[in-house]
Parts: C-alpha cells; structure tokens; sequence
C-alpha cells in the first residue's frame, strides 16, 4: 500500500493538470488556424470587422490581390493574410501592422487613396494583439432593428466598401464616401443589387458578402428614403 501512495497521488495530479488546460488551435504561419465561431466580445471579429478592410483597402487589383501579389503579399483571406507580416500577440512586431501608419510614398494603401481610419488600425492592431484568431460568425451585436445612415450604414460601407469606392479611387467609376453618393446608388438599385450578389450586378464586396443582418440593415434604410440620419 505505501508503493502504490505515491504512484495514485501522480495520477491524480496528471489527471487534474489535464482537465485544467484548455488549448485553442495553434495559429500555423501558412494556412493554420482554424475557424473560431462564438459571440466573444472582447475579440475582434476576423470575418465581419477585419477582413472586409483588407479586402476593401488592400486586396485591389495592381496591389495585394491574387494576380498582382504586390511584394509577396496577398491579402484576400484569412490563411493568406496570416501567411507573412503578421505576428499573433505583437501588433508592434507585425509588418501589416505598422506600414499602416506610414506616410508620403510608404504609404499603405498607397497615394492616392486615403490611409485607414485610426478606428480601422486599431481594430487590426487589437486583433493581432488578441492572437490573430480567424473568428467567424460572430457579428452578434447586428441588430436588423437598427439602421440609420450614421450608426449603420456609413460603418458598414466605410469597412467594406470605401477602400474601393472612394473619390480618389473612383472603383467602377462610384464613390461610396459620403451619404449623397450612397443614397444615389440606393435610389438606382445598384447597392441593393450588388451587396445581395443579384444577377446582371457586379457582387460586392468582392472576394465576400455582407452578413444578412447587415443586408438587412441597408434593405430597410433603403425602403426608409435612404436618408441621412
């Protein structure tokens, strides 16, 4: 009996240690990471709040898109864009990160468009500081309830649009910058056409959708009169 003391009381310290430790899908440099679903808050939510900037402001033919591949880097999904320049838990270690707030010809995106809002830098710096998780369907505070142009709309169409559709980078010859340029499109039925990837309009955002609570946001400011509120 006193041989066996010491070996069930390691036993039970291995079982306890086991039970104790909870581990999250290392993130791999390359691809890794696996899809994290959850409505936690403190997170920056990959899908809904991250990826659209960088496929709006960065993943643009000429630039980082999969055909031009500017320096090496394509930024048009998750396993691309954690592939280099980004270091999970180190904003401040990751290239993608601090080229953001570079100015004059080192500017990212580039002149002439406009760099990213400082809500927007931070948001990645937050997210890459939290680990750098591919988050999904986590869009949880999206409240269809809820739609004016300054609370929602103009959010929405700053993250996932205005890196294309600006008046400087006039994509498809459409601005998307400010509350009379949106509601001309909403009058003539191309937003509505495109963010539900209709036939006969070109789909946006590209390389992904907006969630069907955010399309429903802008259906019903549409409906509303589109008006600047």
């Amino acid at each position: 009996m006193q041989r066996l003391f010491p070996l069930t009381l390691l036993a039970i310290l291995a079982i306890g240690l086991i039970i104790a430790c909870k581990h999250e899908p290392p993130i791999q440099p390359g691809g890794g990471g696996l899809p994290i679903p959850g409505c936690d808050n403190t997170d920056i939510c990959f899908e809904s709040t991250i990826l659209p900037i960088f496929q709006s402001s960065c993943a643009k033919a000429g630039c980082h898109d999969a055909t031009t591949a500017e320096d090496g880097y394509v930024l048009d999904s998750y396993a691309n864009i954690i592939k280099k320049g980004i270091k999970p838990g180190n904003a401040g270690g990751s290239k993608l990160y601090t080229v953001l707030f570079k100015t004059g010809g080192d500017q990212m995106p580039p002149l002439p468009s406009a760099p990213l809002s400082q809500a927007q830098r931070d948001s990645i710096g937050k997210w890459i500081n939290n680990g750098a998780k591919n988050t999904i369907n986590c869009n949880c505070s999206c409240d269809t309830a809820q739609y004016t142009y300054t609370a929602v709309i103009k959010p929405i169409m700053d993250v996932s649009c205005v890196g294309c559709h600006n008046a400087a980078s006039l994509g498809g010859g459409i601005n998307l910058s400010n509350h009379a340029a949106v509601k001309a499109v909403a009058v003539n039925g191309k937003l509505m056409g495109s963010i539900n990837h209709a036939p006969g309009y070109i789909a946006m955002p590209q390389g992904g959708k907006l969630s069907d609570c955010q399309i429903k946001q802008v259906d019903k400011w549409v409906k509303a009169g589109s008006l600047n509120n």
